[in-house]
């Protein structure tokens, strides 16, 4: 029971950062040169708060890094945490590949798809064999989180629903930290082009 109640705290604690992510639509929209500039030196310095906490280096700074890395760690995370450089990259990637809305559409797939459906995700009882431990309620979690974040963007619910459907599948699949970077490149690709053919055929 403890043990379960410690893995809950965990995974509150690492999807409320990983939803933060979601911030960096909005403020793209104010400057997304210095949302790519701090997103960037957020990466190297937690990349170098890394490499001292696996040396055993105290650093101050990075030490406190270190500390909310940790709490928020799951059990399968022994080494270097690749999690907040793959969120980083897969926000980079999208404010450089993308525009409004199909930005807003992969950055919000990739914080509140992904985010709330690892967090619902928890109190799944539904899990079959080819979701690989992952939940049928994470799953729909997912799908919903998309849907209605792209549709309040786009406003099309083609878009919506593709974006939906691309987010939860890819989701689904065994990535690891790495559908941090194929979920928004996924959403965003598929949305990019249903956007072109909904306008130009």
């Amino acid at each position: 029971m403890i043990y379960k109640s410690d893995k809950l705290k965990r995974e509150v604690l690492r999807k409320s950062l990983h939803c933060l992510i979601a911030f960096a639509a909005p403020l793209a929209e104010i400057g997304k040169t210095a949302v790519l500039a701090l997103l960037s030196a957020g990466a190297v310095l937690y990349a170098v708060s890394e490499i001292l906490r696996l040396k055993g280096k105290q650093v101050p700074v990075f030490k406190t890094i270190s500390l909310i890395t940790m709490k928020a760690a799951r059990a399968r995370d022994t080494g270097f945490v690749w999690g907040p450089i793959t969120l980083a990259v897969g926000a980079i990637l999208s404010l450089l590949l993308f525009q409004k809305p199909i930005l807003d559409i992969a950055i919000y797939s990739l914080a509140l798809g992904d985010g709330l459906a690892g967090l619902v995700g928890q109190f799944g009882r539904l899990r079959p064999v080819f979701l690989k431990g992952k939940s049928i309620e994470g799953s729909l979690t997912c799908l919903a989180a998309v849907f209605v974040s792209a549709f309040i963007t786009s406003g099309n619910w083609h878009i919506s629903l593709a974006a939906a459907v691309a987010a939860t599948l890819t989701e689904a699949f065994p990535l690891k930290d790495y559908d941090n970077i194929a979920i928004p490149l996924v959403v965003g690709f598929l949305s990019l082009l249903i956007f072109i053919f909904l306008n130009y055929f």
